[in-house]
């Protein structure tokens, strides 16, 4: 089999693949081999029939389908390695006018969707600001109160009730005369504040106290789940049990020793400051590498093909989808709730989908042009941390890892290899410093 390249433009490459006879008659003789137990003919014990007599019962191409099959499932991958093509779609082949038969040379042509060939233009000495991120004594103060806030206790309060307090309440839920089904609870708990319920149903229960019987008139808001209740006003009959607020533990040394494995709480606070200041400079370091990639991705715009955007977000969609059942939901009851279709989802993952197929691209090239590789020590080193991470013999795990996953995580490697090089490579200068938020990686 010999290929040779047509032309390679617009995302698109197109290439011929010669077969010779031989190299069919060869396909044949092996499809005829694997097949021949389901024919059955006159005269011979099933699979026993000789090629040439299936052949002249069944026609001359009865074994072709099955000989292009096995030709192509070799060949394509030879191919395309030879010619260094990395396609992103099923190929489109065409045989042209001239008939297949046995005893001759053929040639099919290839059509593929490959991915965009990158000359990168700017990825190294990228300016940009390293934000120094300060912990000052608010941030601990709010650290502590979040722990005061964990470990509070509600306590009835003998009063009536504000905002944040949490009642114990019964409510029936009616549109007009009728009762509708799932309005109705006993000792329910409601944090007031909380926005759990329907709009203004929260705050007309403010000054309620315990034994209050009260009428809550609310409207469904138009894109309400249950379409029956959607947009109507409906009157919810309340009776408050009871009355509870938090109460807050005193900041003081047995608080430390409580929650922590300090004395004092002086020593707890400078471990959480320690702590604090560990995490805003992993946060600087991680926001200045996403503004140093952001520039890279802006000096180097591709042209993504469109099955390639389309992969993308349908794997974020099924992403997406893994993370609602986690949660108790699925992707169908998530569009109902939104009244929107899988597709709508879809498309709305688009512009992001595409922007982490051009950045993927990008960081790749670089790792191409630097020949950056993943090292038998980062990849033992990754396998290590993998193993500690699952409690789990190394050994074990690359037992159970495979090829495929191995390049996956060979690849992973170069990409964050890349990504450091970037960074290594980029000018960064020193900013304001910037109050402390508090935000995700």
């Amino acid at each position: 089999m010999t290929p040779v390249l047509v032309r390679k433009e617009n995302n698109e490459a197109t290439f011929t693949m010669t077969f010779t006879a031989e190299d069919f008659e060869e396909a044949l003789q092996k499809a005829y081999k694997e097949q021949r137990n389901k024919f059955t003919v006159d005269g011979f014990r099933k699979g026993k029939a000789p090629r040439r007599i299936i052949e002249a019962k069944y026609g001359e191409d009865v074994f072709f389908e099955d000989a292009l099959d096995e030709l192509f499932r070799k060949g394509y991958p030879e191919a395309i390695n030879t010619l260094g093509l990395k396609p992103v779609d099923r190929p489109n082949l065409d045989f042209g006018e001239e008939k297949v038969a046995t005893g001759q040379d053929f040639t099919v042509t290839i059509t593929v969707t490959v991915t965009p060939e990158i000359e990168m233009k700017e990825y190294k000495g990228i300016q940009a600001e390293k934000v120094q991120r300060q912990v000052k004594d608010e941030d601990i103060d709010r650290e502590l109160e979040s722990l005061q806030k964990r470990n509070a206790r509600l306590v009835v309060a003998d009063r009536k009730a504000k905002d944040g307090d949490t009642l114990s309440l019964d409510y029936s839920g009616f549109v007009g005369e009728e009762q509708f089904e799932g309005g109705t609870a006993e000792n329910q708990t409601l944090v007031l504040g909380s926005g759990n319920f329907i709009p203004g149903f929260e705050e007309q229960l403010i000054g309620t106290g315990a034994g209050d019987e009260v009428e809550v008139r609310v409207t469904f808001p138009e894109e309400y789940h249950a379409d029956d209740l959607a947009g109507k006003e409906a009157i919810f009959k309340c009776k408050v049990h009871d009355v509870k607020e938090q109460e807050m533990p005193e900041l003081d040394d047995e608080f430390a020793k409580d929650v922590s494995e300090f004395d004092t709480l002086q020593e707890f606070r400078d471990d959480l400051r320690a702590k604090l200041e560990k995490h805003a400079l992993e946060a600087s370091e991680f926001e200045t590498k996403n503004a140093v990639m952001e520039k890279v991705y802006e000096a180097n715009p591709i042209d993504v093909p469109a099955v390639m955007i389309a992969d993308q977000a349908d794997q974020m969609l099924q992403e997406f989808s893994q993370q609602l059942s986690q949660q108790g939901m699925n992707l169908e009851m998530y569009c109902q709730y939104l009244q929107k279709t899988e597709e709508d989802l879809r498309k709305e993952l688009e512009p992001d989908a595409e922007k982490r197929v051009k950045s993927r691209l990008i960081i790749e090239a670089v790792a191409d042009a630097e020949d950056i590789q993943a090292a038998p020590e980062d990849i033992e080193n990754e396998m290590s941390a993998m193993a500690k991470q699952y409690n789990m013999e190394v050994d074990k795990l690359k037992s159970l890892f495979g090829p495929e996953n191995m390049q996956y995580l060979i690849q992973d490697i170069r990409m964050r290899k890349a990504i450091d090089f970037i960074y290594s490579q980029a000018e960064i200068t020193d900013a304001d410093p910037a109050p402390q938020e508090d935000k995700k990686e």
